[in-house]
């Protein structure tokens, strides 16, 4: 027999359920308009650990972690979704973040993320996504081995990368897309600062044929509201302005649990969740992985990479782990 999902009200009591680094699907059942709800603490945390990064990168690290993880709860197990935004004309050049789909039901996702930014141009006083200049939002998954990976892009779009995710589910997958999304660093009393963050996605499944859409924006790209039929509209409309009166502790937590959270917004609209996904740090790199790109490097470029002590050095761009190989073990001769 199928598991019956449990409505909000259901769960409003729990009090043991921990919903630090969890993603809660959820539908809104009295119109077609479903969603995800993710709150990060540990996983964000320890990603940024990695560097020391400055307080703008930092922040779009932060909004781009988070985006992956309300977006990648979709992809099935074992695929692997990234997010790449690419800067064009400023000192950010580009933010890269994976998620990987648990291993098997109920095991956690894995997310990863880095920042590339030139630190000797970046302007302190100017908001961090205006750092990018112009550039691309991209969304890749790779479905594993044999399979050819799904892309798609969309140029930066307005004044955030929520912005950009929200433009890109309209302009390539024709999907009403919202976020609002809250993250920075928290302290307890007695305790040390940790960042934490947390977000609310809503999707409505449009109706209308991608091909007798009418797009209303000046610069060609299409919105929510370019999306949806007229009978659609009330409905996004009204989950749309209850969604705005939420607050920004709300959403971080921990205090208010993510059903009540839900119950609180939506209970008119009949919310219900389904199980949620847990989610960790989680970084691929491994010293066969190394071995394994650099054994196609030319024997010239292989020479260049090796330091005066006879070795070659590598270090992840993702986790920070530092490598030392033999030029010996790549099939080169050491000190070539």
């Amino acid at each position: 027999m199928p598991t019956k999902t449990p409505k909000v009200a259901d769960m409003i009591n729990s009090t043991d359920s921990k919903w630090d680094d969890t993603i809660l699907p959820f539908q809104l059942d009295r119109s077609d308009i479903r969603g995800r709800v993710a709150r990060l603490d540990g996983v964000l945390d320890r990603i940024l650990a990695q560097h020391d990064y400055p307080p703008a990168i930092e922040a779009l690290v932060a909004e781009a972690v988070l985006l992956t993880a309300l977006i990648g709860q979709t992809i099935k197990l074992r695929w692997k979704l990234s997010l790449q935004i690419r800067g064009d004309g400023g000192p950010v050049r580009m933010i890269a973040t994976d998620f990987y789909g648990p291993t098997k039901e109920g095991k956690p996702a894995r997310i990863r993320a880095y920042a590339h930014y030139d630190a000797d141009l970046l302007e302190g006083a100017s908001p961090a996504f205006a750092q990018f200049g112009g550039g691309i939002f991209g969304i890749l998954i790779d479905q594993g081995k044999g399979m050819t990976p799904y892309q798609g892009i969309t140029p930066l779009a307005g004044i955030s990368l929520s912005d950009c995710a929200e433009t890109y589910f309209a302009q390539s997958e024709q999907l009403p897309t919202r976020f609002s999304l809250a993250f920075g660093q928290s302290q307890q009393p007695g305790g040390a600062k940790s960042w934490r963050a947390g977000g609310i996605m809503l999707q409505h499944m449009p109706k209308a044929s991608p091909e007798f859409i009418e797009v209303l924006s000046d610069d060609g790209l299409l919105s929510a509201g370019d999306l949806l039929a007229d009978d659609d509209e009330e409905n996004w409309t009204r989950a749309n302005i209850l969604l705005d009166s939420v607050e920004e502790l709300e959403l971080v937590g921990p205090y208010v649990g993510m059903t009540n959270l839900l119950y609180r917004l939506y209970h008119e609209e009949r919310p219900r969740v389904f199980d949620p996904m847990p989610a960790k740090f989680g970084c691929t790199c491994s010293l066969d992985r190394v071995e394994r790109s650099l054994s196609a490097v030319s024997e010239d470029d292989i020479t260049e990479m090796t330091t005066e002590a006879g070795i070659i050095t590598a270090d992840c761009q993702f986790c920070g782990a530092h490598y030392e190989l033999d030029p010996a073990d790549l099939g080169q001769p050491a000190g070539a």
